[in-house]
């Protein structure tokens, strides 16, 4: 991510020097500028990325586990739960060590219902598709809860609609893979991608609106 900040800030500066014409000693002053970026955007872009991940590594486990290909489907589950391991750091850095304990846990209920309907379709069982899909609107609901009593600016019915459309968003891959359609499986993994950002930054907001002390401006 260190990098990819980097980057950002070294085309953002070669762009403003391009347009306005700016050098010498007053490049010093758009250096420190790009240099101090605020924690709230460290903390936004780190959700973004982390939540862009999981859509990631979560298709390639699935897609793995349809074809039968059980070493990289182990390998796609040890990477993802690396990443569920560090979501649940991001959260535990904000609300607590105990807040970071008890996300872990939820979190990884999604994906386990996630790998249960993957096996429904894989073996075509309606029935086991069918109690997965229930299971995961039920986890919508139980996972708006959990962040609304850490965070009651984040509405519980909000929070559970937006994580829904995550949902469907994942069952639309598994779908497609299913199908072998791997050109509307990958549309649908870029869109299940970019929905993330809907869930990250209004969280990352929330927090940053909750914690002003902690994510003032460097």
């Amino acid at each position: 991510m260190k990098r990819f900040k980097s980057t950002f800030a070294a085309l953002a500066l070669g762009t403003a020097i391009a347009v306005t014409g700016i050098t010498g000693s007053d490049f010093s002053f758009i250096a420190t500028a790009q240099a101090a970026p605020s924690k709230a955007a460290d903390l936004r872009l780190a959700l973004n990325e982390l939540l862009s991940e999981h859509v990631t590594l979560a298709a390639a486990a699935t897609q793995a586990a349809l074809r039968g290909r059980k070493s990289e489907f182990e390998a796609a589950a040890g990477a993802l739960d690396m990443n569920s391991q560090d979501i649940a750091g991001a959260i535990g850095s904000v609300y607590g060590k105990d807040a970071g304990d008890a996300f872990l846990p939820l979190w990884r209920k999604h994906i386990g219902f996630f790998v249960d309907y993957t096996t429904g379709k894989a073996t075509g069982s309606k029935k086991k598709q069918d109690k997965a899909v229930q299971d995961l609107l039920q986890y919508a609901s139980d996972f708006g809860a959990f962040l609304n009593s850490a965070t009651p600016a984040l509405p519980k019915d909000a929070v559970a609609d937006l994580v829904k459309m995550h949902i469907v968003s994942l069952k639309d891959v598994v779908d497609a893979q299913a199908a072998r359609d791997y050109k509307l499986a990958f549309e649908k993994i870029r869109a299940a991608s970019h929905h993330m950002q809907m869930i990250a930054d209004p969280l990352a907001d929330a927090i940053a609106a909750q914690f002003p002390d902690k994510f003032a401006a460097k």
